[in-house]
């Protein structure tokens, strides 16, 4: 058989179509980008328009790539960004422009329903919060929780808020859009945090829709990640180039088929992803919280499991904005100032790569200098919207190879941060499988594997490895199968990096310096930009 899924990141998509017959192989793909509004008042903000006018052109140039024809697709599903707010009316379409995962706007909502009370536990009342943890192990602790979002419109757009039919979030939008059918899967209503977890009662919780002031009627109907959502319309068959009938899927958010992309898909199986954001995540048969460190289970594909996820927000962002603002100068010379273009168009895929052999020649430690990869803020272990990046120790021998370092570095300082966070509370397994197009680098697994200790394990496809866990969903809806035993039998390990104990000092002394700069700076942060 043959699916079609449409990967929606932070500022791009990448629409794959996968072959699944004895294994799962990616036939062709193709890729499309959109914007990404980031506003002076905490806003983050993107455009419906730019996302179907990117499944459109990506899929049309898909099938001129391959011999598959649309009429051999059996089905197709979105596995995308989550948190985000997508406000639509009655026919489905989208009020303003949604609200994308960063936004942080909703600093007076949250502060007025979760800022009172005279008991009080990471800055929220200790009664709404014990409320939440009895109905799902979580809590909307977080002034980028999308009820915020919600509460934000309400309050300082009216006129908006009264038109509002229905609240869903990025997949949902793109599946309504496809289907005519408004509906939310399950992951993406847990990350409401208004879904109640418990078993036989799971479905939206009318406890915490009045707790939280939300309009009951703004709540659609829940269905799984693998249910059939329904057929492609006319409409959007002729727009995407597809066959008009095509089944299409709930899919559903990125975190909830990584795991299975990646072939965690026993409890204990521990994977780290870095791509545009990043993330540890240790699948589980119960749910778990850490409110402290801001970890929870959020749901799995397969309903009764878990992910035990702690996320960093900009991770792979921040190599990008290296990149962009250090790497490249004014005259567009890469690093020094000598002529190299040839050289890297001979030895180098992409600029990525060249960089990783540059950073390779500085020794473990980037001679001290230490990045914080907050560039957004931050939600785990510690939320401080506040908090920003920053390179601490430069000196007059620091040098632009050190600096880069000092990025991937400390990408990986925040990751082994998570890992210990969720090592208190769960098992955390030794091997952890290395996904995202962060594994694509062997500079940057090994330096993983320095870091925490572990075991690196990466897998083939690694930047598809959200798209291939949707896929085996799909073939499991369609098959009536197991996703968890399909991703057994179907993901196979390709590298294996061990831990380098010749570099431990040079990490440790750094990483005992980098879980104090937060607290060492939070007030200094909070006058800048709070």
């Amino acid at each position: 058989m043959h699916v079609i899924i449409y990967d929606f990141g932070t500022s791009a998509l990448k629409t794959c179509l996968f072959g699944i017959d004895s294994e799962i192989h990616l036939v062709a793909s193709s890729t499309a980008a959109y914007g990404l509004y980031v506003l002076e008042n905490g806003g983050a903000e993107q455009d419906v328009q730019e996302w179907w006018q990117a499944v459109c052109s990506s899929t049309r140039e898909l099938f001129g790539k391959t011999d598959v024809t649309p009429e051999q697709v059996s089905g197709l599903a979105f596995c995308s960004q989550m948190q985000g707010v997508v406000l639509v009316d009655e026919q489905g379409h989208a009020l303003r422009r949604p609200m994308n995962y960063m936004d942080q706007r909703g600093v007076r909502e949250f502060a007025d329903c979760m800022g009172k009370g005279i008991v009080k536990v990471s800055g929220c009342s200790l009664y709404k919060l014990a409320r939440n943890l009895r109905v799902n192990y979580a809590g909307s602790t977080s002034v980028k929780d999308p009820v915020w979002k919600y509460k934000w419109v309400e309050n300082n757009e009216p006129e908006v808020f009264e038109r509002v039919h229905k609240w869903l979030d990025v997949s949902d939008y793109l599946t309504s859009r496809c289907t005519g059918r408004i509906a939310r899967t399950a992951d993406s209503a847990f990350a409401t945090f208004l879904y109640d977890t418990r078993p036989g009662k799971e479905g939206w919780n009318e406890g915490l829709v009045k707790m939280y002031g939300v309009r009951p009627e703004h709540l659609p109907p829940i269905i799984e990640c693998t249910d059939l959502a329904g057929e492609l319309t006319e409409e959007a068959a002729c727009d995407l180039g597809l066959a008009a009938g095509t089944p299409v899927f709930g899919g559903g958010g990125d975190t909830t088929f990584v795991n299975i992309g990646a072939g965690c898909t026993r409890p204990g199986d521990t994977h780290v992803y870095v791509g545009t954001s990043g993330w540890v995540s240790t699948f589980l048969d119960r749910q778990k919280v850490d409110i402290d460190a801001m970890i929870t289970g959020v749901l799995s594909a397969r309903r009764g499991y878990f992910n035990y996820y702690a996320e960093l927000e900009t991770a792979g962002k921040c190599f990008e904005w290296v990149m962009n603002h250090l790497a490249l100068d004014e005259i567009g010379v890469y690093l020094e100032q000598a002529t190299v273009a040839d050289d890297i168009e001979s030895r180098h895929t992409t600029l990525y790569d060249y960089l990783s052999d540059e950073v390779g020649k500085v020794p473990p430690g980037a001679r001290g200098v230490i990045f914080t990869p907050w560039m957004h803020g931050n939600r785990c272990p510690f939320e401080d919207p506040t908090a920003a990046g920053m390179f601490f120790n430069l000196r007059l021998e620091t040098g632009k190879r050190d600096m880069i370092r000092a990025v991937l570095e400390g990408i990986c300082y925040h990751l082994r941060w998570l890992l210990e966070c969720e090592s208190h509370k769960v098992r955390t397994s030794d091997p952890i499988r290395f996904v995202g197009g962060g594994a694509l680098s062997p500079l940057t697994c090994q330096m993983l594997a320095d870091i925490t200790g572990r075991t690196v394990e990466t897998v083939g496809g690694t930047q598809e490895v959200g798209a291939a866990g949707t896929a085996l969903v799909v073939a499991a809806g369609i098959k009536g199968a197991d996703v968890l035993e399909l991703a057994r039998s179907f993901v196979k390990v390709d590298h294996v990096y061990a831990p380098n104990p010749a570099n431990t000092a040079a990490y440790e002394r750094n990483y005992r310096v980098f879980k104090r700069l937060h607290k060492a700076n939070a007030k200094l942060f909070k006058e800048l930009n709070g």
